[in-house]
Order: structure tokens, then C-alpha cells, then sequence
């Protein structure tokens, strides 16, 4: 057994086959280096050159996020592909005989490359569409499914939005089914103060009036209003409210709400007039 052994071990060129691989570990750790400083400077000069195309044609500032991020997504892609292609073939590896009999493995490349080209072509007219930018506030939704937050990238594959407690959502393109771009345009602020069905309302008008009036002209992003639109009852809930409604610039409406809805309350309790922590029922 022992012989056996032996004259198969001794049958190879060790020292031939280790050449191979020292000089193969070499080569791969230069074609890092490489490709490290090649991905460095195509990054680089890429961005230089189309920044100062994007001013020329005066692009604003989302709009050159956008395009900058996409184009280094397309760079990535194509770069990483021929790092594989050159480690394959530093390998020994025949990169063509493998595609050509890939059998099965072929398929699932063509269902990959499938979703890959839906992703591609609607991430293609999202972009040219203009429906979405970097830094804009936005809902995506696909059925039942609904993603909010800013968007942080819209490259070729995925779309990268960041919602409120800071999760970072990748939404393959192809899943952008409905776009609810909240940037775009005014915005306006529905604030519903809960009450109880026995204050007297006149009193609650005057004090909202007197928080307008106060604060009338200290916040330029407020467009129209505050207006007073008086008591609601919430569908569903049954609860008594009294609301507010004003159109401010987009981006604006989550400060503003918490702001006024502070003022409000806060005037309320100083007037005496209790805000109720459950819901009120029509008497």
C-alpha cells in the first residue's frame, strides 16, 4: 500500500508545481494592486469629467447625485467583470469552454441575466423619467409591500432608500412597482389635535388663532396657511379632533408638523383645556 502510495506522490513535478503556484500567487496579487489603482483612477477621472459636464449643462445638485452614483455603479460592474475574466484565466481556467458548457448552470445564468435586464430596463426609465433623484423623500411600494425613506442611490440593479430609524433598504429595480415621490412639489400638512367632545370649540379656535398669529411670518417655508379647518371625527376610530391644514416647501413637512403640533398642544394645556390620551366617541 505504502509503494502504491509512493509512486503516485512521485509521479508529479512538485517543485514544477510549485513554481506554477508561487508564480500564480504573484500574478493574482499584481493584478490586485492593479485593479485596485485602475478602479482608483477611472473613478476619479470619470467623476471629474462628468461633474464638470453636469455643471456645464447646468444640472441640479440631486440630479448630479443621481447620475454620478449610477455611472460609478455601471463602472463597478463592468470593472469587476474583467477582475473575474483575468483571475479565471490566471487559473488555468478556459473562461470560453466554461461558458459554452455551463449545462445547467447556463440556465440559471439566463434567469439571473433575466431579472438582471428587468432591473436594467426599469431602473432605465425610472432615470430618464426623472422619478426619483438622490436625496429625495419617497414611498415605493409594489403590492402590499410599501419602503419609505431617502433615497441613498439609484443604480442600475438596486435602488438604495434609508428610512426613518436608519435601515438602509436595497429594492431591486424590477419591484418598483408604484413611485410616491413626497419631493416633488408642495407639501401639504394635515395636524389633528385630539380632543374632547365637550370643550367648547370657540375657545379652541381663538387659541389656535393666537399660535398662528404668533408664529405668522417666523417660517418662510410655510407657503399657505396655517388654516383653521375646525372639528372632524376620524373614520375608523371614532375620535374627536380638531384640525389644521397649511401647503409648505417640500422637505419641510416633517419639521413643521412636530413643530406646530407642539405649539398647539402646548397652548391648550396652558388655557386649561385637557388633550385626551384615548380616543373620544361622538356622544
Amino acid at each position: 500500500m505504502k509503494n502504491v502510495i509512493s509512486r503516485y506522490v512521485n509521479q508529479f513535478d512538485w517543485t514544477k508545481i510549485m513554481d506554477d503556484l508561487v508564480s500564480k500567487v504573484i500574478s493574482l496579487a499584481i493584478l490586485f494592486v492593479l485593479f485596485y489603482i485602475a478602479k482608483k483612477l477611472v473613478h476619479s477621472l470619470v467623476k471629474r469629467i462628468l461633474k464638470a459636464s453636469l455643471n456645464y449643462v447646468g444640472q441640479d445638485e440631486s440630479r448630479k447625485k443621481t447620475i454620478l452614483r449610477l455611472v460609478e455603479s455601471l463602472l463597478n460592474y463592468g470593472l469587476y467583470f474583467i477582475l473575474i475574466y483575468w483571475i479565471l484565466s490566471i487559473l488555468g481556467l478556459p473562461v470560453s469552454s466554461l461558458l459554452a458548457g455551463a449545462g445547467i448552470a447556463g440556465v440559471a445564468i439566463g434567469l439571473g441575466a433575466q431579472g438582471f435586464l428587468s432591473d436594467l430596463v426599469n431602473g432605465f426609465f425610472i432615470l430618464l423619467e426623472r422619478q426619483i433623484d438622490v436625496g429625495d423623500t419617497v414611498r415605493l411600494t409594489n403590492g402590499p409591500i410599501t419602503i419609505a425613506g431617502t433615497v441613498s442611490s439609484v443604480g442600475i440593479r438596486t435602488t438604495q432608500v434609508r428610512d426613518a430609524d436608519g435601515t438602509l433598504h436595497y429594492v431591486p429595480n424590477r419591484n418598483i412597482m408604484v413611485v410616491s415621490n413626497l419631493s416633488r412639489g408642495n407639501q401639504r400638512v394635515l395636524i389633528d389635535m385630539p380632543i374632547s367632545a365637550q370643550t367648547d370649540l370657540d375657545k379652541i379656535y381663538q387659541i389656535f388663532q393666537q399660535v398662528n398669529d404668533e408664529q405668522a411670518q417666523k417660517h418662510p417655508e410655510i407657503l399657505d396657511g396655517p388654516t383653521i379647518l375646525g372639528p372632524q371625527i376620524e373614520k375608523g376610530t371614532g375620535r374627536y379632533s380638531f384640525r389644521v391644514a397649511m401647503m409648505v416647501q417640500s422637505g419641510s413637512q416633517i419639521a413643521i408638523y412636530h413643530l406646530y403640533y407642539k405649539l398647539y398642544h402646548d397652548a391648550l394645556l396652558q388655557n386649561g383645556i385637557e388633550i385626551p390620551t384615548t380616543f373620544s366617541v361622538t356622544p
